[in-house]
């Protein structure tokens, strides 16, 4: 019998140490917990100091922030933060798989031209989401049913794992690493390729916005300086230097990178909770004092610190 994940509503129960996450999800875009509930399962094992950066969307910080929205849990500061999936544009060469995540840390939620683009990214997405439920009809695979059952009048970010959960719902795949191995992949049956934004574009519209332009997850970094200093030339100033899956000395490496470059490190969970409750995923991540301090300072000059929400 295959081992029981815990479901992501329970309470959490394996605190790690890092007292900020600077990359998460709600299901405002491809997450399964509400915004205020990530936000108390992240208080709760120790985090002070959260990015919530669902795919193209503010949402979830609008909501949690908006008046008479209540109190955010004691002592939780949250940024506001949002993740562009780029497509490769002049990159494809570098990028086999078609793209590059960025990651926009305290932007301004109020920024008229980057809510725009955000909007033309999340229509992109819709209608990417359509087309993949449209080739997994074509092969058999079919989850109209499924899809039909989910909530798609608002504006959330739609996005593969989204299909993927779908296909576990309707008994065509094991879970959601499965769904994307052999379904919705780069290169596999269901795969439609990503329409919107390159990094050129969503780096500039970060920075435009009074943003930090952070490279997500992306280990190969070291090994690829020339494209990350073409991304410099753009307005790219960080760097995912401790995403959660890093080992030990992949963080080291990233870090020394980082360094050597003088782009500010960040780093997180990039918890989406399809494999338990944040507490888990907390646990095996490792943000030192010393990068939350660095973000700090990046925020601060650009007089981005005082879109920190506290509670």
């Amino acid at each position: 019998m295959a081992a029981r994940h815990a479901r992501p509503d329970e309470v959490p129960s394996t605190p790690g140490t890092a007292e900020a996450d600077f990359h998460t999800h709600t299901t405002r875009s491809d997450g399964v917990l509400q915004p205020a509930e990530l936000a108390r399962q992240a208080r709760e094992v120790g985090v002070r100091l959260l990015a919530i950066a669902d795919h193209d969307n503010l949402a979830a910080y609008r909501e949690l922030t908006a008046p008479g929205a209540g109190p955010l849990p004691g002592g939780l500061e949250l940024i506001p933060a949002v993740e562009i999936n780029a497509v490769s544009g002049r990159f494809a060469a570098e990028l086999p798989d078609g793209e590059l995540h960025i990651l926009g840390i305290g932007v301004d939620p109020e920024d008229g031209p980057f809510e725009a683009a955000l909007a033309a990214q999340r229509d992109a997405r819709r209608v990417r989401f359509h087309r993949m439920v449209d080739r997994l009809r074509e092969i058999g695979l079919g989850v109209d049913e499924q899809v039909a059952a989910l909530d798609l009048s608002g504006d959330d970010a739609l996005g593969r794992p989204t299909v993927a959960r779908a296909l576990m719902a309707a008994g065509h795949a094991v879970d959601v690493d499965d769904a994307f191995a052999r379904l919705l992949g780069h290169g596999a049956p269901a795969y439609v390729p990503r329409g919107g934004l390159d990094p050129i574009a969503a780096i500039r519209a970060i920075r435009a916005a009074g943003g930090l332009a952070s490279l997500a997850h992306f280990a190969e970094a070291p090994t690829l300086e020339p494209l990350i200093r073409a991304l410099m030339d753009a307005g790219l100033d960080s760097i995912e230097t401790h995403h959660r899956s890093f080992d030990a000395a992949t963080r080291a490496a990233m870090s020394a990178f980082a360094r050597r470059l003088r782009l500010v490190g960040t780093g997180g969970s990039d918890y989406h909770g399809d494999h338990g409750p944040y507490a888990d995923t907390h646990a095996e991540l490792v943000i030192p004092a010393s990068l939350i301090a660095e973000v700090r300072a990046a925020l601060a000059a650009r007089g981005r610190a005082a879109t920190m929400h506290r509670s």
